[in-house]
């Protein structure tokens, strides 16, 4: 087998949630005669989650959500699945990564899955003229559900869109666990540099930084967050780490990753008081939290090794990972999420893309969570491909959680 196909042999056997709902769409054929969209990041997990929709009837086009995080060889080894395109291709520049969207645009799709907000962006702006053929959408990250929400506040988004992302399975497996690992194995695999007894600071205390906190802390750093909301603040706190504001994070601080899905997370200000040697990440969707285009017009940069570029601010070493883009991804040697998360998450999309598909057509433009039955299905075929089984509710203790009159 060529390397693409290898990477996705090796997912495959380590998604047995994908391999379950796989077998059923094989037999139903739930996407038939309709046409699946998606941007999503191109590698290996994602590959197994377009085999489960191509088996289950779809014709498949998919394009890369990120300009860095697609694997090449299995990019090639999706055009060989029956019933599949693939577009993407990694490091492609801002005007080939556009063209991919509209590749997969112009096969008119029924249905989209999203990473980012991307394709269902360029539909709402660049490609009206389809908007009518889309029954509905999933998105997969919390960037792109803030875009979306914004939509739906304003009127603007004019198809329903399953969020993905809010949904306890997603939230508490793929943003902690996934986010968590990943991001802090590339950061330690790109530079060679010791976690254990540094400052590392993390922009946001959402789900993906608290997992990026848990996870550096356990390796023997001290952590910094920095949030703008109090309660999530005070959390950081009592789950005993530093809370301070990043302009006195960024003088003391070793390791930064951002996790905020924000803009301007880490600027000018912050460079300039950064210690020699300071390493920048991001863990956000979009390379906007680090302000790249302040160091790139202001200070010239140069490639330390792979996926590092150094740049010099008041004498001292300032290096950026990724070009800001996804550290888990975007680097040369990020994998990103472990395989046995995104099995979860991607479990997710296959069901929740069933539903739409079903249910889309009597749904307004909105954003709509995940129906609570597919987040439960999730986990319960998790926990049987585990052989863990669980207690259930007898007869009179539901009486008892669905009473009201029953007292003290």
């Amino acid at each position: 087998m060529k390397s693409g196909e290898l990477k996705m042999s090796w997912a495959r056997q380590y998604m047995p949630v994908l391999g379950e709902i796989r077998k059923r769409f094989e037999a139903e054929k739930p996407f038939k005669g309709n046409r699946i969209g998606m941007a999503l990041h191109v590698e290996a997990k994602t590959a197994v989650l377009v085999e489960t929709l191509a088996a289950g009837g779809a014709e498949v086009y998919i394009t890369g959500c990120n300009p860095l995080s697609t694997q090449d060889d299995v990019a090639e080894a999706l055009n060989d699945v029956p019933g599949v395109k693939c577009y993407a291709k990694r490091a492609c520049s801002v005007e080939e990564y556009y063209d991919a969207i509209d590749k997969v645009l112009d096969v008119r799709p029924t249905v989209t899955i999203d990473d980012g907000m991307d394709l269902i962006h360029r539909l709402h702006t660049e490609r009206r003229e389809l908007l009518d053929g889309i029954i509905g959408g999933c998105e997969e990250t919390t960037t792109g559900i803030h875009r979306l929400r914004a939509m739906a506040a304003e009127g603007k988004l004019e198809f329903p869109v399953i969020a993905v992302n809010d949904t306890p399975m997603k939230r508490f497996f793929d943003n902690v666990h996934g986010t968590g690992e990943s991001a802090l194995s590339s950061v330690m695999i790109t530079t060679n540099t010791l976690i254990g007894g540094k400052w590392f600071v993390v922009a946001g205390y959402g789900y993906c930084g608290r997992g990026l906190a848990k996870m550096a802390h356990g390796l023997g750093a001290k952590v910094i967050v920095t949030e703008i909301d109090p309660r999530r603040a005070l959390e950081a706190h009592m789950d005993g780490y530093f809370v301070m504001t990043m302009e006195e994070a960024a003088k003391i601080g070793d390791i930064f990753v951002t996790t905020t899905g924000n803009t301007s997370i880490i600027t000018e200000k912050h460079f300039r008081v950064m210690k020699d040697g300071a390493i920048l990440s991001n863990a956000g969707h979009f390379n906007v939290e680090i302000d790249l285009e302040w160091l790139h017009a202001n200070k010239e940069g140069y490639e330390a090794r792979d996926s590092i570029e150094t740049f010099i601010v008041n004498g001292k070493k300032i290096n950026v990972l990724a070009e800001g883009r996804l550290v888990n991804l975007a680097t040369t040697k990020g994998m990103g999420h472990p395989i046995e998360v995104m099995d979860l998450s991607f479990a997710l999309q296959a069901l929740c893309s069933e539903y739409i598909l079903k249910e889309g057509a009597g749904l307004k433009g909105d954003v709509y969570d995940v129906p609570n039955g597919i987040d439960v299905e999730v986990a319960s075929l998790k926990l049987g491909s585990l052989g863990i089984n669980i207690d259930a509710l007898t007869e009179e203790q539901n009486l008892y959680m669905n009473s009201w009159d029953i007292g003290t």
